[in-house]
């Protein structure tokens, strides 16, 4: 029986998002218009080559020559020594916090203060490395980029190629930059008569990480070089392994080059070797990998490994064409194009463009992605799980599973037993989803990382979603355990107030907006709302497959506390003093738009009223402080105006002064946190998405966007729930 449901439902889904797709010509068309083109080096981004798990960040010279962008990874982490104070010394030492929780003890993950080397430890370890800098080496050892004349530059987004020309000594030198898309390299050509004379020559140079929490626009240090060892060994007249060792990390760069070359050991006090290669014309490829290459150890049952692990450079061209052209050529797409009366339709199309090429290339990963993607490192380089749905959901939206799959649901598979262990210890049944995180599964400590809840039902969004596009037994099965633990989780954690007859949330609890007083914090709107549609996707879930719902999920579910109302509005959490008079109350993440926008409209308990929704909306369009907003707030309340009708209100919120993004696409961070901040970019895609797909409930039409903007053509949408 189980089986023929699922096949009906694939069945109706098939039917409902077949549409006129857009030529892949008509494509090609629109993404090559926003090819990225400088002239100059940005102090604060590079352009970059990558895969999601691996890029390599380039400045004017297409390498990494006058700023040391990072070169950073999915694998490439580091951690300090332990402390060595007695009772410090090992991560199982840390004991956390306790807080009063309704009438009991509970500990929390936060920095104690009677151990702060290991609480500090644990917060700043590991921090995600910079792999290394590629760049050129001049004759002269003062040459600045000023030095350089006749600088252009080109990433064509369709191929996945940089191409960087500019003139030293008159003489012109081309260059041309690539990533493989099925591993961690980069392969570079080079032509130039200065090559000949060792006029000019390559370098590769190594850092050392550091312990701040914001590493921006570059990442490392390059003046401790007595605390890091690299070794060189040439195996052949084109191939060098370089092998850095930092503690107990170790990892290795193999390099090939096409023609008999010198690899040189780095003079004292750096780890800064040079390549010399006597031809106009030099093909490098370096590949970066957190074990010794497959060709040099002593076990050869590794040479299918070796084939994969170090691709050589006549292919990755290729590979890299073929994959931006698949890539460009398959899930959904926008061409605003048409759209010739409007000038704000160009700006879109160039965000949207450049967006799904960065998030492509820094959030397509196998762990969840940090905020600042693989340009540079914030939190230590370090991933937040309430950013996950941001930062990963545009690649189902958009149709591009396969990159959604890389990292879910296997990550949370991944954690899943430590995210048991973090609720058992703190007396809740299920999994509780960690914040501040690294591949390990640790949250890092942190009053707020151990307080904020809204990250929990993330799990059953992206089932959800995916479930929509792919209806059958196989998503039900391999997201089962997850929700299961999850809901189990949230039901255990709602607290049963006696005194009105309803389950709370909180205190003490950080909301979405992370700027309120925990222990005043009670029913946030967003999140009650966020727990209900959790609760009722586990529900459904059990249901689809024929299984006993939780009597506990269903208890919470229809008996949580009501969304909180004051004068007419929905309100940051209930019983906030001065809602909407105090900037305390007006400040940061305006959340509440969240119920009816990000969120659909609940499937249980009482309706969402519309005329709070858009008094809600109203308010925090003339009175919250969105110059101190950032993020993807801008879009969220484009989400909230979609559904309550008002197209043109949305992308005036997706083209805020505030909302800014560079040359390159890159989401400008602002004073709060540092350039780039992917969330603006993920953000921009899933509100797109909506604009172009629709929701459940809205009337059916070509597309959702503003009048005036009727000729935009759209493909391959599956609606928003």
């Amino acid at each position: 029986m189980m089986f023929r449901i699922c096949v009906l439902f694939v069945t109706v889904a098939c039917l409902c998002s077949s549409e006129a797709a857009i030529p892949v010509s008509q494509r090609r068309s629109v993404v090559r218009s926003f090819n990225v083109k400088r002239n100059a080096s940005s102090d604060s981004t590079p352009l970059q080559v990558g895969n999601g798990n691996f890029a390599f960040g380039a400045d004017i010279t297409g390498l990494q020559t006058f700023k040391p962008y990072a070169i950073l990874s999915t694998w490439g982490w580091h951690n300090f020594s332990l402390p060595t104070n007695t009772g410090q010394t090992s991560i199982d030492d840390f004991t956390g916090l306790q807080w009063w929780t309704h009438d009991r003890l509970v500990t929390y993950n936060q920095p104690n203060p009677a151990q702060n080397d290991i609480s500090t430890w644990l917060i700043q370890n590991p921090q995600r490395l910079n792999l290394g800098n590629i760049g050129f080496n001049f004759d002269t050892a003062d040459v600045t980029e000023n030095d350089l004349q006749n600088k252009t530059q080109e990433l064509d987004l369709w191929a996945g190629k940089l191409s960087s020309s500019f003139v030293y000594n008159r003489s012109k030198v081309d260059v041309e930059t690539w990533a493989d898309p099925d591993s961690d390299s980069i392969a570079v050509t080079v032509e130039s008569d200065l090559l000949l004379g060792s006029q000019l020559r390559l370098f590769i140079d190594f850092p050392y990480p550091n312990r701040l929490k914001f590493n921006a626009p570059f990442v490392g240090v390059w003046n401790e070089t007595d605390r890091h060892e690299t070794t060189c060994e040439q195996t052949s007249p084109g191939s060098a392994t370089i092998r850095h060792h930092l503690g107990q990390t170790t990892y290795f760069v193999t390099l090939k080059w096409n023609s008999p070359g010198l690899i040189s050991a780095p003079s004292k006090g750096t780890h800064r070797y040079l390549l010399s290669a006597k031809s106009k014309r030099l093909e490098l490829t370096a590949t970066f990998t957190p074990d010794r290459p497959p060709h040099d150890r002593e076990h050869k049952e590794v040479e299918e490994d070796a084939q994969t692990a170090h691709r050589p450079l006549s292919n990755i061209p290729s590979t890299s064409r073929t994959w931006w052209s698949s890539f460009w050529s398959s899930g959904a797409f926008i061409d605003l194009s048409p759209v010739t009366s409007n000038p704000n339709a160009t700006e879109l199309q160039r965000r949207i463009v450049l967006s799904q090429y960065l998030l492509a290339v820094n959030s397509a990963s196998y762990n969840p992605p940090q905020e600042s993607g693989l340009v540079n490192n914030g939190w230590y380089g370090k991933f937040h799980l309430e950013m996950i749905l941001w930062n990963s959901l545009p690649f189902a939206r958009w149709n591009h599973f396969p990159l959604l799959w890389r990292s879910l649901p296997d990550m949370y598979k991944r954690f899943l037993p430590s995210s048991i262990t973090r609720a058992r210890d703190m007396g809740y049944s299920g999994a509780r989803w960690g914040k501040m995180t690294d591949p390990t599964g640790r949250s890092a400590p942190g009053e707020i990382n151990s307080l904020l809840i809204w990250q929990q039902p993330h799990s059953m969004y992206f089932a959800e979603t995916e479930y929509r596009s792919f209806p059958n037994c196989t998503t039900l099965g391999r997201w089962d355990d997850i929700i299961t633990e999850t809901a189990d989780y949230m039901a255990s954690y709602a607290y049963f107030n006696s005194s009105t007859g309803v389950y709370d949330l909180g205190p003490p609890m950080y909301p979405v907006s992370e700027n309120t007083n925990p222990n005043a914090t009670l029913n946030p709107t967003f999140e009650l709302a966020y727990w209900r549609f959790g609760l009722d996707i586990a529900i459904r879930w059990k249901s689809r497959l024929n299984q006993t719902i939780t009597p506990a999920w269903l208890v919470v579910r229809d008996n949580l506390a009501p969304l909180p109302i004051i004068n007419d509005t929905y309100a940051v959490y209930e019983g906030i003093p001065q809602m909407w008079t105090d900037n305390a109350t007006v400040n940061d993440h305006p959340a509440m738009a969240g119920i009816y926008g990000l969120l659909p409209p609940p499937a249980s308990g009482p309706p969402l009223n519309l005329t709070i929704l858009q008094n809600t909306a109203a308010k925090i369009h003339d009175l919250w402080l969105l110059e101190e907003s950032y993020g993807w707030d801008f879009a969220m309340l484009a989400m909230n105006s979609l559904r309550l009708g008002d197209a043109a209100q949305a992308i005036e919120y997706l083209l805020h002064p505030i909302f800014q993004f560079d040359d390159a696409g890159y989401p400008v961070g602002g004073s709060r946190v540092p350039t780039p901040y992917f969330p603006n970019s993920a953000g921009l895609l899933l509100a797109m998405a909506m604009m172009a797909g629709g929701w459940d409930g809205a009337e059916e039409k070509k597309h959702y966007f503003p009048a005036g903007w009727e000729a935009v053509e759209v493909d391959g949408f599956v609606k928003a729930m």
